[in-house]
This record gives structure tokens, sequence and C-alpha cells, in this order.
């Protein structure tokens, strides 16, 4: 398939450099762990932005660093050094309250292990972020009826986890990760617990959900799930190895 590099980024001049012109803007990001007396240095100096609307996949091996990354995205985690603006916002300027608005309204996070609430219906799973953001009880379970029905799993409220497959539970975590409508679905290897066929199927429902406009990020190191995306960042000992677009 024909890919096209991402053009370099100017800090300086260019409208790229200005942090509300992006969803995501990060510049010279450093993750550095301190291990006895030598310094582990899981992101070296990375820089890259992410547009509404885009369709990105992070792919590397084991250790390149993706999984870091996913955490600083997702503000689960802060750089050693650098700048990360989400929406306009530098995330280093961001309280404790703030940081966890970010993470419930702005991000809708699938886990590969989906996360789920063992003995809970798939209704209130999906209406967990909608609780915790202080919305009522008739409100949040109408929105929460409209996510699963975007999954194709309106006929599935009142099931729990252990009634539904493996697909299933993860359409019910996407539902649940789109619920508060965030600028962003961060997905960390949303297919690594599924059967071929099912993580086709849960791949095809990320392209729609893309379609429809959403904004998604899939951290993956399995090519086949990062080659559904319209953009590649390939990630290898800390550093960006690549940045493509691909369709």
């Amino acid at each position: 398939m024909e890919t096209q590099p991402i053009e370099n980024l100017d800090t300086n001049v260019g409208e790229i450099s200005h942090p509300y012109n992006s969803l995501i803007k990060m510049r010279g990001i450093w993750k550095t762990y301190q291990m006895g007396t030598e310094q582990l240095h899981a992101l070296k100096d990375v820089s890259f932005d992410v547009r509404q609307g885009e369709y990105l996949a992070i792919i590397g091996p084991s250790g390149s660093g993706k999984s870091t990354m996913m955490n600083l995205i997702g503000c689960l985690d802060s750089p050693s050094r650098g700048e990360y603006w989400i929406n306009g916002s530098q995330v280093a300027e961001m309280t404790d309250d703030e940081l966890a608005r970010i993470r419930n309204k702005e991000i809708g996070f699938v886990f590969q292990t989906f996360n789920l609430l063992s003995r809970a219906t798939a209704l209130h799973n999906v209406e967990l972020p909608l609780i915790y953001a202080g919305m009522s009880s008739s409100d949040r379970h109408d929105k929460a009826i409209a996510s699963l029905e975007a999954v194709e799993l309106g006929d599935r409220v009142t099931h729990r986890p252990n009634e539904l497959s493996g697909g299933q539970r993860q359409r019910v975590a996407i539902a649940r990760a789109l619920v508060n409508d965030p600028s962003i679905l961060l997905a960390d290897e949303p297919t690594g617990a599924l059967d071929t066929t099912t993580s086709a199927e849960i791949m095809s429902l990320f392209e729609k959900l893309h379609a429809a406009g959403n904004t998604i990020i899939v951290v993956t190191h399995e090519a086949d799930v990062a080659e559904r995306a319209h953009r590649v960042i390939t990630i290898r000992d800390g550093e960006i190895e690549s940045d493509e677009k691909i369709r």
C-alpha cells in the first residue's frame, strides 16, 4: 500500500505549531524512569499532532514506548519533559480535578481486557461515566441506550458480561467509551483478547465510528490492526521511526 510521509513539524512557524489548531499537540516529549543509578528513557524527544477526525494507529514492538505514549495521551501519566496540549489546554497546567474531567469527558478508553463490572448489566456498565459526571438517572439511561445501539447491542442491554461473547463485551466497552461524546476514542490493543473473526468485526466498527466523525487512536503491536487506520506512527526504542498517511 502506498504511503505518504507526514511533513516535518515546524515548532516556530506554520499553523500546525499552534496548539489550538490540533486536538492533540505534543512537542519534545520525554519520559524517563530512574532505575537505581541508571535512567531509562521510555520516550525520547517525541513530537506530533493529531487533528480532529483522524484515525491514527500507534504501533511498535514490546518495549518500544507505545504504551507509555498511550498513558500520556490519556492523561494517566505525565511527561518528564516536553509540552502536551489537548483541545488547546496545556496538560501540565491542569489541576487534579481538571485532569479527572479530561479522563472522564474528553477521552474514551477501550482496553484489551474490557474492564467491565462482572455483576452489572451492559446498560449499567455504559452508564458509569455518566454517573461520575453527575447526570440524572433518566438522562443517563437514554444516553447509555443510544450508545449501545450505536455499537449494535440494543438488544443486549440487560445482559451481564458472562452472558456476552468476547466481541460483545468489547462492544459494551466501546459504548461506554463513547457515551460521554469524548473528543478522542483511545484504544489499547482492542483486539488482543479476541479471535481473528471477532477482531475484524471490532475493527470494522471502528471504521464506522470514524466515518461518523469520531477521532480514534489505536495503540497496537499488530500490523493488520494498524493497517485499518488512516495514519500510522511507528515507535521504536522510544522514538518515532515513521509517521505516514496510508489512505
